[in-house]
């Protein structure tokens, strides 16, 4: 129907928008009497495809279930009422072992209301960071199809779910670094630090893509420890409380930027973690939007109606307030 040359319906035509685009179907040659539908790969632009099925509503069984399928799909998750989503699996690219994380549905029946946070937040974690980017991204894209469901009464969905597609080869972990510099020197006497120490001015970050998998070079990690070690001991010696500093990326016309403080206290720890949590906690209110795609998916169970669609309305709601909390956490 959605996709029906013939279609004039406002409200499905603006469907078309959050679908996988729609082919018509196809019978393997083998089979000429098994009939699919062809549709859309909305993975096929990501490098490193991060996925995520997330069954959507309050029930997950239509109004003419028998009371038999009922039970069945209750007992399945019997907090799908309550919390209004459903975590069905995930693949997720870990960019430190360039190897992916996979989680089945089992897992997301694990899930509790306080362990649905951090359960899905494991879907945007790449083995170094957090990618806020791709968080800030879903949210909009969330709110878009909240939106459209907002505005119709004919249709109501169940146990249809969000497909989320984020790509997973982080642009902190790709970007040549030597772009990348250090606003470090202005609570420092130029050239020498208090205790007689020289401070060396050629200590931009160099962190390359050389290697595939994504790994920062050792010489990094020993650099970039002992331009620290030295820093700690000119702020210790000289009362200072905090380093500024400044990550910029001057590729991509400025893609993203991201400013932090690290506190003497940080600076305590490894550094390593720090400066990764800078290149990937990317600001969520970044103009550009990470590359993430957040469609529908899966409608066995699509009826008519003459009112909105409140089970599918509150999960929505209630999976936006929980990534909102992941971004503000």
């Amino acid at each position: 129907q959605v996709y029906d040359s013939g279609c004039c319906d406002s409200i499905l035509l603006e469907l078309r928008e959050y679908l996988p685009k729609y082919f018509g179907v196809w019978s393997p040659p083998t089979a000429p009497n098994d009939t699919y539908l062809k549709l859309e790969d909305v993975t096929r632009k990501f490098n490193k495809p991060c996925i995520m099925d997330v069954k959507i509503g309050q029930k997950s069984y239509d109004p003419y279930a028998s009371a038999e399928k009922i039970q069945q799909q209750v007992s399945k998750y019997p907090l799908m009422e309550e919390i209004g989503f459903l975590v069905l699996g995930m693949r997720v690219y870990h960019v430190s072992s360039d190897s992916y994380e996979t989680q089945n549905q089992h897992y997301g029946r694990s899930l509790t209301k306080e362990t649905v946070k951090d359960g899905i937040s494991k879907f945007f974690h790449n083995g170094y960071c957090l990618r806020k980017d791709a968080i800030a991204a879903s949210i909009r894209k969330i709110e878009k199809i909240l939106e459209w469901f907002e505005g119709q009464e004919q249709l109501n969905f169940y146990a249809s779910s969000l497909l989320f597609v984020y790509e997973g080869l982080c642009q902190a972990t790709t970007v040549r670094l030597s772009d990348v510099t250090l606003a470090e020197k202005r609570g420092v006497p130029k050239g020498l630090l208090s205790g007689g120490d020289i401070l060396e001015y050629n200590n931009n970050i160099h962190v390359i893509n050389s290697t595939e998998n994504g790994k920062i070079e050792a010489s990094v990690s020993k650099g970039l420890s002992k331009f620290y070690a030295l820093h700690k001991k000119a702020y210790s010696k000289r009362h200072h409380s905090q380093l500024s500093l400044k990550v910029e990326n001057l590729e991509q016309d400025n893609v993203w930027k991201s400013s932090t403080c690290i506190t003497q206290e940080h600076l305590n720890g490894n550094v390593i973690p720090q400066l990764e949590k800078v290149f990937c906690h990317m600001p969520a209110e970044t103009k550009e939007s990470a590359n993430v795609e957040v469609r529908m998916i899966d409608f066995a169970h699509v009826f008519p109606s003459n009112t909105k669609d409140e089970g599918y309305i509150y999960g929505l709601k209630n999976l936006i307030t929980v990534l909102q909390n992941i971004l503000d956490n």
